[in-house]
């Protein structure tokens, strides 16, 4: 009993979930994967229509790749519009699915941001590993089984935070769902069971607090140790916004980068400035987005990501069109690969700007540290005679009198100026005007034209 004792204490103390697969050599990593890359082909090819054709048009078998670098050159890469093209003539998943429906466990759909959501099986193994992906983002902030999770969003086809909560099974927590509460309703919740984990998205834990001081509460007072995000940039994207959130709360805020078809597949570093790759759960590399040819280290390239744990629907050098920033070092002392700022941007919504390119994260650090601003804005996006263009829309924070927008709209502008060499359009809109959400909040209004959303979607 006192060695089992001295061993829970020893885990409780570590910084790692997985010590040995967190800290695991490259060389030992990459080893790893080209095993687990051909066994998946392996698989894929036996079991997927979508793959054997996939591999039949590119000239390539299993036993073709004997390098990480002829996965990357010669696996094609796929794209959500193929699956969900295929979907929709076959339903429900059509040729993608590579097991009977009989081995699916559980049906989820994205949010269908392009107007058509992708379902996504997941067999109970499938459930497992993706519930798993998150503890490495929990342990690392601190989140311990003695802890109470809150989940404060409505359970819906969304798998995202479905999966956060098998991780938080899987951890053995005491769980909290708030169900279809209001937001006043969550936050009654909150006080009389007193969790000490907040599971939201960012922009609703902010908007949680706000409630909160408006009915005279100080969110802070709340218990909550730990906020933890996802569905949107949060704290690791965001310096400002972890800030807000750390402030409004008194806890340590994470964040986890996840795509729902893939694996919720990089937890938070504990230095807050990034995340990591899941290198157990997924292979991932960084193109450009037009050439698809390898970026270098420290380049910001589209992450190309292989899942090795979606057995009822494989991915393999998927594109998932976030823009990022790769490294093979971090001071944590992980060996995944790390992603400085999370996503950057997206291919599709990365807008030159009279030849600057402009992330959605890069004006968002600006608009965080404007003193008069409020969290809420929109990026929209509109085309004049060719070219792009973006307007910054925000709300002023309620103290700030109407007859000072304008001056506070002209700081902004020249704040984003010296800060991204670019010029902005910047609009200031009326306190509670703009739209509030509670899953992913809608940041990029692009009101180009569909044609030309058409062109760059194929790019």
């Amino acid at each position: 009993m006192k060695l089992r004792s001295f061993l829970n204490s020893r885990a409780e103390k570590s910084p790692y979930w997985n010590p040995y697969a967190e800290t695991l050599p490259r060389e030992q990593l990459e080893d790893l994967h080209l095993r687990k890359l051909r066994a998946l082909m392996e698989y894929a090819h036996h079991a997927s229509p979508f793959y054997r054709r996939k591999f039949q048009q590119a000239q390539v078998r299993p036993e073709d790749i004997k390098t990480l670098e002829d996965f990357k050159k010669r696996v094609p890469l796929t794209d959500k519009s193929e699956f969900i093209s295929l979907q929709q003539e076959n339903p429900p998943y059509g040729e993608t699915g590579a097991l009977p429906l009989e081995y699916v466990a559980f049906h989820s759909e994205t949010s269908g941001t392009t107007g058509v959501p992708l379902g996504v099986p997941f067999t109970s193994y499938d459930m497992e590993r993706y519930g798993e992906s998150w503890i490495y983002g929990y342990w690392a902030l601190g989140i311990r089984p003695q802890d109470t999770f809150y989940f404060a969003f409505n359970w819906g086809l969304f798998g995202g935070f479905w999966s956060a909560y098998w991780g938080a099974r899987r951890l053995g927590v005491r769980v909290v769902s708030g169900g279809g509460q209001n937001s006043e309703g969550h936050l009654r919740l909150i006080q009389r069971l007193k969790p000490t984990v907040l599971l939201a998205t960012p922009t609703y834990a902010l908007r949680l607090a706000e409630t909160a001081r408006g009915l005279g509460i100080d969110p802070g007072t709340l218990g909550i140790r730990y906020t933890y995000h996802a569905g949107e940039p949060g704290p690791c994207s965001i310096e400002t916004m972890r800030k807000q959130l750390e402030n409004s709360w008194k806890a340590v805020a994470g964040e986890l980068y996840g795509i729902q078809e893939i694996d919720a597949m990089a937890p938070g570093c504990p230095t807050g400035t990034g995340v990591h790759m899941n290198e157990l759960n997924t292979f991932s590399w960084s193109c450009h987005p037009e050439t698809g040819q390898e970026v270098a280290e420290g380049e910001i390239g589209e992450n190309i990501v292989t899942s090795y744990v979606n057995s009822a629907q494989p991915l393999l050098n998927y594109r998932t069109h976030d823009l990022v920033q790769r490294h093979l070092h971090c001071e944590c002392g992980r060996t995944w690969h790390f992603l400085k700022g999370v996503v950057l941007g997206r291919s599709d919504f990365m807008v030159a700007i009279r030849g600057v390119n402009v992330y959605q994260t890069a004006v968002e650090n600006v608009l965080g540290k404007i003193a008069g601003l409020s969290s809420h804005y929109e990026l929209v996006i509109t085309r004049d005679r060719g070219l792009d263009e973006m307007t910054v829309r925000a709300e002023p924070v309620r103290d700030v009198v109407v007859s000072d927008y304008g001056k506070l709209a002209s700081g902004v502008e020249q704040s984003i100026r010296e800060a991204l060499g670019v010029r902005l359009g910047v609009e200031l809109v009326a306190p509670g005007s703009l739209p509030r959400y509670e899953l992913k909040t809608k940041r990029i209004i692009d009101k180009r034209p569909k044609e030309v959303r058409r062109i760059l979607d194929r790019g």
